[in-house]
C-alpha cells in the first residue's frame, strides 16, 4: 500500500518546527512521506542566537531549517523563494506580503501538483500571533486547495487560552517585543475548543521536536522563558482545523490519517 502523501506549508524556517513540528513527526510515525515548503527564508528574523561574521541569514536559516527537518523525518524540501516580509513596514514585491496574492496561490499549486498530497498541513490564517506572513502561507495553501479532488486541508491553531496566557506572558517578560507591536484583537486571538476539528496528543513526540528546535541555532523558541505550565499546554496538545472539506461537527479528531 501506497504510502499517504502529505505537504506541511509554513511561511519561514522554524515554523516547522516550533508550530508543526510535532504534527509532522506524528504524520511520519504514521507512515506518512512528508514534504514541506517553506515561503521565504527568514532573511528578517533577529537572529538573537547570533551569526558568524559574513554568515547570510537566509542561507544560515534554510541550513536550519533542513536541519530540523531531517529530525522530525521531513522526506523533502521546497523553498517558495519568497523574501521574508518582516512584522510590519513596507513590503516589496520580493517578499511573501508585497507580492501579488494570485503569484503566491500560483507558486503554491505548482507545489501541489508535483507532491499530489492527500493531506495539507499549514498555519492558521485566522486568529495566530498576528504575524503577515504566516497569515498569507495559510490563505494561499486554503486557496491552492480549493478546487482539488480527494485533498483534505488542515490549519495548524493555537488554543485561545494558551495563546491569550502567551500574549499575557510575553508581556510581562518582554513588553518591547515585536509580536506585541502588531495590531490584532487580543480579545479574539486563538481557537476555542468547540471550534477545533482535531486534537493531537503530542507527547510521544515533544522530544523529538525538542531536538529539531535546537537546529534553529539562530532562533528563539516562542515559549522560551515561559512557565513551565504554559509550555507544556502549546507542546504536549495540538490543534486543528479542517478547512477542506468543512468540518462537519462533532468529536474532534485525534489522527490526521
Amino acid at each position: 500500500m501506497a504510502a499517504v502523501k502529505a505537504l506541511v506549508t509554513v511561511a519561514h524556517p522554524d515554523d516547522e518546527t516550533f508550530g508543526t513540528g510535532s504534527v509532522i513527526a506524528g504524520l511520519v510515525a504514521g507512515g506518512a512521506h512528508v514534504t514541506l515548503c517553506c515561503a521565504t527564508r527568514g532573511e528578517e528574523g533577529e537572529a538573537p542566537g547570533g551569526l558568524a561574521e559574513g554568515a547570510d541569514l537566509g542561507e544560515v536559516r534554510e541550513a536550519e531549517l533542513r536541519a530540523a527537518g531531517a529530525v522530525l523525518g521531513v522526506h523533502d524540501f521546497v523553498l517558495l523563494d519568497f523574501r521574508d516580509s518582516g512584522m510590519s513596514g513596507d513590503a516589496d514585491e520580493q517578499t511573501l506580503v508585497g507580492a501579488p496574492y494570485g503569484e503566491v496561490v500560483r507558486r503554491v499549486s505548482v507545489v501541489l501538483d508535483d507532491v499530489e498530497p492527500s493531506v495539507v498541513v499549514t498555519l492558521g490564517p485566522e486568529r495566530g500571533d498576528g504575524h503577515r506572513d504566516h497569515i498569507r502561507i495559510g490563505q494561499a495553501t486554503i486557496e491552492a486547495c480549493r478546487d482539488r479532488v480527494g485533498v483534505r486541508v488542515y490549519a495548524w491553531v493555537v488554543g485561545r487560552e494558551v495563546l491569550l496566557a502567551w500574549f499575557a506572558e510575553l508581556a510581562r517578560l518582554d513588553p518591547d517585543a515585536a509580536h506585541l507591536a502588531i495590531d490584532v484583537d487580543r480579545d479574539n486571538v486563538g481557537w476555542p475548543a468547540d471550534e477545533v476539528s482535531v486534537v493531537l496528543d503530542s507527547r510521544p513526540y515533544r522530544a523529538q521536536r525538542e531536538r529539531a528546535a535546537l537546529e534553529h541555532r539562530t532562533q528563539k523558541p516562542p515559549f522560551d522563558g515561559m512557565p513551565a505550565n504554559l509550555v507544556d499546554a502549546f507542546l504536549d496538545t495540538d490543534r486543528l482545523v479542517q478547512v477542506i472539506p468543512p468540518w462537519p461537527g462533532g468529536p474532534p479528531l485525534t489522527s490526521l490519517l
